[in-house]
């Protein structure tokens, strides 16, 4: 098991979205966060999980090429959602 708050490993990334039905069930995911946005219950949850049981607070870096740096959890989902690049970690 994993550290509360650290992101899933590939092989968990995979079987997040693979809960998810691939790329439809996470397109639905986004849409629900630019519907209702982090602070709604579902997408707390799904953001929970994907981070072993703990939203990250403060800013996070990524593997974005170019862009490292994103104030907070919630922003790097929504550009995860924008960008359709469900699979890059923090």
């Amino acid at each position: 098991a994993q550290q509360p708050g650290t992101p899933l490993s590939n092989q968990e990334y995979h079987q997040f979205f693979r809960i998810l039905q691939i790329t439809l069930q996470a397109s639905t995911a986004c849409h629900l966060r630019e519907l209702y946005g982090c602070q709604n219950s579902l997408v707390q949850t799904l953001d929970k999980y994907e981070n072993h049981g703990i939203i990250p607070q403060g800013p996070v870096c990524s593997e974005v090429p170019g862009s490292i740096f994103f104030p907070s959890f919630c922003t790097f989902s929504f550009y995860r959602c924008i960008e359709k690049k469900y699979f890059l970690k923090v």
